[in-house]
């Protein structure tokens, strides 16, 4: 895959706050689209997710306006996973709009996997969804591969 993955959202009318800007909490809600839109294309649906005990979430997010968005504006928002050691990882999420590339916004999260069950994080979050995902390099995940000597 070549970059992070992205996809397109539509500002809507009903998403604007009373300067005719959109309200701040969208770019929240377009961000966690973008993000269950990643997990959906590398294979873990809502439903696969549930399935395995796990779910995803949010225990820090930070918000950068940069431009404003307006009604019917068009933004691609990004999602990249970046992967390191420990019960959480973090992701990087890029508003830019589709003609020029010009950043309007930015959101970074601290995330984790939550054991359902259990109600604690994992331990190996990127080794579970790895081993879940039918595409995990979607995600950033190399799949493991085995070489025999």
């Amino acid at each position: 895959m070549n970059g992070p993955f992205h996809i397109r959202v539509a500002v809507r009318g009903y998403e604007l706050d009373v300067n005719g800007h959109l309200n701040w909490a969208h770019y929240l809600h377009y961000a966690e689209h973008a993000r269950w839109e990643c997990l959906r294309a590398a294979g873990l649906s809502f439903e696969t997710m549930m399935g395995a005990g796990l779910g995803p979430v949010n225990l820090e997010a930070n918000l950068r306006f940069l431009r404003e968005l307006r009604d019917g504006d068009e933004v691609d928002v990004s999602c990249e996973f970046l992967w390191g050691e420990g019960k959480t990882y973090r992701v990087r999420q890029r508003f830019t709009r589709p003609g020029d590339g010009e950043l309007a916004a930015e959101v970074s999260t601290v995330s984790g996997v939550i054991d359902q069950e259990k109600r604690r994080l994992v331990a190996d979050p990127a080794g579970r969804l790895r081993a879940l995902a039918a595409s995990p390099e979607v995600m950033g995940l190399r799949t493991r591969r085995f070489l025999h000597r």
